[in-house]
């Protein structure tokens, strides 16, 4: 057998983090030497379709880079997003997603995921870019996160919305101005102005 892909394999889980079978295709190795790497312990299969090093360490947010480099298209938003901007006490059990209203349901197997359907306004604006274990994660920036909060109120706790609203002021995470500007993306200048107002 030829072991000289496999340790290029490894060496190329080491980079990037997380890959995909169709990741390891694309640079000329046959995804079926994965499996070989996991039958020698050498690599773990950590979701459908996900493989990392096993001596890879994970960062505090690894699982918006599993979900991220199973749905490139999608943006972190609410309360993962509030989560990984230091913006809220809760602790989310799910990886909150948002997707166009047009596109596909994502099937991500055992990843727990919570999609919400963005329209194309509100899922390209207000998007950061971060790099989780060598995957691009999309995230709502923190402006964008307090506005997408107060739009779905009902789903999260408008008290939720509000703690998130208090911290991204406290911690000076955005301006007033930036809220607004989202907010009237989102077309929630009227829900959020009172709001904006209680805790000034």
């Amino acid at each position: 057998m030829d072991d000289s892909h496999p340790l290029d394999l490894l060496d190329y889980l080491r980079v990037k983090g997380v890959v995909r079978p169709r990741d390891v295709e694309a640079i000329g190795i046959p995804r079926k030497y994965l499996s070989r790497l996991v039958e020698r312990g050498l690599a773990e299969r950590i979701g459908r379709g996900l493989y990392m090093a096993a001596d890879a360490e994970w960062e505090p947010h690894h699982s918006l880079a599993a979900v991220a480099a199973r749905v490139p298209h999608g943006v972190v938003c609410l309360l993962s997003a509030l989560l990984f901007h230091e913006l809220t006490s809760e602790l989310p059990r799910e990886t909150w997603l948002a997707i166009d209203t047009t596109a596909w349901r994502p099937l991500l197997g055992p990843l727990p995921v919570r999609v919400v359907r963005f329209s194309e306004a509100a899922l390209s604006t207000g998007v950061e870019e971060h790099i989780i274990e060598g995957v691009p994660v999309h995230v709502t920036n923190p402006a964008k996160t307090v506005v997408d909060c107060f739009r779905f109120r009902h789903k999260i706790g408008v008290d939720v919305a509000i703690e998130a609203l208090r911290d991204c002021r406290r911690k000076r995470a955005c301006s007033n101005d930036e809220l607004m500007e989202y907010a009237t993306v989102c077309r929630m200048t009227n829900v959020l102005r009172p709001y904006l107002e209680a805790v000034a």
